[in-house]
């Protein structure tokens, strides 16, 4: 009897090494829980197209945008754990939708596992053209005699402004918007004071003079706008702050499948064109693996809960 077992055993451990070395063999798909033209879809679409190149097998995106990502979200949690549906997944439903969304219907951490990091941007800190606040130090020094009214258009960027009242001690009061395009209108319009927003979409009012670029959120300077310094250098060195994409899988599918896509995806990141295409959308590569990539997630995910715990928000 123990020889049978054992025998069983054996063939279901010589079963899933042939499962897992002929995957893939049919098309993949990726869910992007966002509308199509959005910067996450056209990313994701990029390097969808360059990982089927790879692995031999088309990779077909699917948009299913709504409900702060729930509906993406959920799509690929029903669906089979063979290792042939991932998630494009930004840092919004990952690390801010858990303290900002009230009754959601997934766990960022446990339901899903990453595959691979595919890059970061920075946000950018902007005034009208014609403000008065030529510097962040000039504009930190208003915000501490009176409130700033201060742009979003999402929740993340709406933290991410929390974490600089923090840091610097200014009085912020968040209008929130529904796109880029309002928030940038309203900048030039001088109707905010400040709006923290993607800094590779407000370049065309940086350039044309419209906004005016006093500082951006990451640890170095962006090289589309490398006359304007970092928070960090403006004299908050513990200041830093990215949006970015990943490519995510059900928690269950096995890591024999997960380390296959992962390998691929390590071996399209490190092609010429995948460099170039982040750099021409201000962004820089996050080449992380599985591993690299949940380290990652786990500190986001605690940074944002201590964010949002300090700026009194709750999930609603």
């Amino acid at each position: 009897m123990r020889a049978i077992v054992l025998g069983f055993m054996l063939l279901g451990c010589v079963s899933g090494s042939v499962r897992a070395q002929d995957f893939p063999s049919k098309p993949l798909r990726v869910i992007v829980p966002f509308a199509p033209g959005s910067a996450a879809d056209y990313s994701t679409r990029f390097h969808a197209e360059k990982l089927g190149q790879v692995i031999g097998q088309p990779v077909v995106v699917e948009n299913r945008p709504g409900a702060n990502s729930v509906i993406g979200f959920m799509a690929v949690k029903d669906a089979p754990a063979d290792g042939y549906t991932l998630l494009a997944a930004s840092n919004s439903p990952m690390t801010v939708n858990p303290w900002t969304v009230k009754n959601l219907p997934y766990d960022a951490l446990k339901d899903f596992k990453p595959v691979s990091g595919l890059f970061r941007g920075q946000a950018a800190f902007v005034v009208p053209g014609g403000s008065k606040f030529r510097t962040l130090q000039e504009l930190i020094a208003a915000g501490k005699a009176g409130e700033l009214n201060v742009g979003t258009y999402a929740a993340g960027y709406s933290l991410f402004a929390h974490l600089f009242a923090s840091e610097s001690g200014i009085k912020i009061g968040i209008i929130p918007y529904k796109g880029l395009g309002q928030v940038l209108t309203d900048v030039a319009g001088g109707r905010l004071d400040l709006a923290i927003v993607d800094s590779g979409g407000t370049l065309p009012f940086v350039r044309d003079g419209r906004a005016r670029a006093l500082a951006v959120s990451g640890e170095a300077r962006n090289s589309e706008l490398p006359g304007v310094p970092t928070v960090r250098e403006s004299g908050y060195p513990n200041y830093s702050a990215y949006t970015w994409l990943a490519f995510y899988i059900r928690a269950d599918v096995p890591d024999a499948y997960v380390n296959k896509i992962a390998a691929a995806m390590q071996k399209v990141l490190e092609t010429r064109e995948a460099k170039e295409f982040v750099l021409k959308h201000g962004g820089e590569q996050m080449p992380l693996g599985p591993e690299g990539m949940a380290r990652f997630h786990q500190a986001e995910y605690e940074r944002m809960e201590r964010v949002a715990r300090a700026a009194g928000i709750k999930p609603e």
